[in-house]
């Protein structure tokens, strides 16, 4: 199957002037703005009229090689030069170089197709150009429909890192992450949270019969895992937990008793002084 084919099967009309992107720039973050909801804005704002004739886009996000991941489709109302003083930026936008008075501004108006496939349609991009006619270019592939709740492959425990955003979506999404669920019970370790406002360093211990994946879960239950330092900053902010970033420092055996880890687990506060200058209260 193929893109336009799906499209057909939903009942959109596919000889309307269509265009299909792909946001992937080595200057710009476009998945992490994408994850702040900044990426429709982005979208907006192009140095050339790229989006003049055509009526509708279907966007996508870059992703390994040469696939894309679905993320909205969107009908275009009208355009307009950019001007910073009538147009409402995002708070905190992380490119603000690229707003400048000799941009096009469109304004799009998210249309409800292929919703439910947001964040799970892969289809093969094929070409490095970013924007192409949907009838004007061959068919794209669709590579595959990833299951509902999925978040992104198990990427080995020494590589792998997860905003709690993410770490929520894996832990309550189990037939979505059934790789992850079962390599992170299958192991104790030292795990290392980190505060995405001011850098400080939480490190903490798993043991026992769910290993990492047990320790991990009472985070997404309760913000925080009744760590105290922790409990604190939510007090103060409790959004805060939303910035936490995790991490594997490294993997012991389900076997081993809690003294045994929490050994480790000592070393490792020592090693990143996040007694002195991080979370760890004691």
């Amino acid at each position: 199957m193929n893109l336009t084919e799906l499209l057909k099967m939903r009942g959109f009309d596919t000889t309307q002037a269509i265009k299909v992107i792909r946001h992937q720039n080595s200057a710009c973050d476009t998945t992490l703005l994408y994850k702040k909801g900044m990426l429709e804005f982005y979208q907006s704002i192009q140095h050339k009229h790229v989006f003049k004739d055509c009526d509708y886009i279907l966007s996508f996000l870059g992703d390994v090689g040469r696939k894309a991941v679905f993320v909205g489709a969107y009908r275009k109302i009208n355009y307009q030069m950019f001007d910073p003083t009538k147009i409402y930026i995002p708070q905190d936008y992380p490119y603000p170089e690229t707003l400048q008075k000799d941009r096009y501004f469109y304004t799009f108006e998210k249309i409800d197709l292929l919703t439910d496939l947001i964040d799970r349609l892969v289809i093969n991009w094929g070409t490095r150009i970013w924007h192409n006619w949907l009838k004007e270019y061959q068919p794209r592939e669709v590579v595959e429909i990833l299951p509902k709740g999925y978040t992104k492959d198990f990427p080995g425990f020494l590589e792998l890192i997860v905003s709690f955003e993410e770490l929520s979506k894996i832990i309550l999404n189990p037939d979505a992450h059934r790789i992850w669920h079962t390599m992170l019970s299958s192991v104790a370790g030292i795990y290392l949270i980190l505060d995405g406002v001011t850098g400080n360093q939480y490190v903490g211990s798993a043991y026992g019969q769910n290993g990492i994946l047990g320790r991990w879960r009472s985070y997404v239950e309760t913000q925080h895992g009744n760590n105290l330092s922790l409990i604190q900053l939510l007090q103060i902010d409790p959004n805060r937990h939303k910035t936490f970033q995790f991490s594997i420092l490294h993997t012991l055996p389900i076997s081993m008793t809690p003294v045994q880890v929490i050994a480790y687990e000592n070393i490792y506060k020592q090693k990143l002084g996040s007694r002195a200058f991080g979370l760890n209260a004691n």
